[in-house]
């Protein structure tokens, strides 16, 4: 019966453990974004409280603060002493059959993107934005590895590789929209929200690059304007040990949703569909890749 009884409280101290870290790491996000509109929108208001240069350190800082938070509390941050390790690339026997290395070039080019607009809208021009974001997105995923070799993970030379990679994507997108204009690197992502953590739930995620059409000046056919080209990757079966592990490349045909958001004046929500991928708005064709 004591034994019982142990594993009742160690289940429900784990459901309750998952709740406030959840719980925590939603607050803090909401605190930082909530931080960094306000700061975004005082420049419209004439109020600078804060110059440029403090509102980026202040974002910067905030990053930090949320990173610690869920490093420590999903990712095992300082359980052990310092390690790296390496963990392969897209091959089959690898841990996460390469999701994880797509994750972190994605991870790293949204970030660029993200810190990139907060910029420009405090003033700073598209070329110093398009840096400090790439800088900043660089800072904050290095300081991810240096967290991970202080956890079972260890610091993945791989992962850092995939980083740099996509903060640089996410600088020269930027600095030059006219690539930007065709190009988008999106994540498709139905949520599993029984996931202990699910920003590495990569048994549901797709990453992919979509070439847009409408981005073409050669392309005038206002129809085709809708469309765009994909070419992805995903991983299943690295969730569960019984599962079968296949890796799959794949292209498809999609609509742009956001040419059709921004034709309906929707502009703010167009520009999310830059970065998102809503499932079943393309054709795909997709071949699993040998062992």
């Amino acid at each position: 019966m004591t034994e019982v009884r142990f594993f009742t409280v160690s289940s429900t101290m784990v459901r309750v453990m998952k709740f406030f870290r959840i719980l925590i790491v939603f607050l803090l996000t909401v605190v930082v974004l909530t931080g960094q509109t306000v700061l975004a929108d005082e420049k419209d208001e004439g109020n600078e409280s804060f110059a440029k240069e403090d509102k980026l350190l202040i974002a910067n800082l905030g990053g930090f603060a949320v990173l610690t938070t869920w490093g420590i509390m999903s990712w095992d941050y300082g359980e052990r002493s310092s390690h790296t390790r390496s963990e392969g690339w897209f091959e089959q026997d690898t841990t996460e059959g390469g999701a994880d290395k797509a994750a972190h070039f994605y991870a790293s080019y949204l970030t660029s993107h993200g810190i990139a607009a907060l910029c420009e809208s405090w003033g700073y021009s598209i070329q110093k934005s398009s840096l400090y974001g790439a800088l900043s997105s660089f800072g904050l995923m290095s300081f991810i590895e240096i967290g991970d070799s202080f956890s079972h993970y260890g610091l993945s030379f791989e992962d850092f590789f995939m980083n740099t990679l996509g903060c640089y994507a996410g600088y020269l997108l930027y600095r030059y929209p006219e690539y930007g204009r065709k190009i988008d690197f999106r994540i498709e992502y139905l949520p599993d929200f029984s996931a202990d953590d699910m920003s590495t739930d990569y048994e549901n995620m797709k990453f992919l690059m979509a070439v847009k059409l409408d981005g073409f000046d050669a392309v005038e056919n206002r129809y085709l304007q809708f469309l765009e080209y994909h070419i992805g990757y995903y991983a299943r079966g690295y969730s569960d040990d019984n599962k079968e592990k296949n890796r799959h490349f794949y292209m498809g045909i999609g609509i742009n949703l956001s040419k059709v958001f921004s034709d309906l004046s929707f502009r703010k929500t167009a520009k999310v569909f830059n970065y998102y991928q809503v499932p079943f708005t393309y054709a795909p064709l997709a071949w699993e890749l040998p062992e």
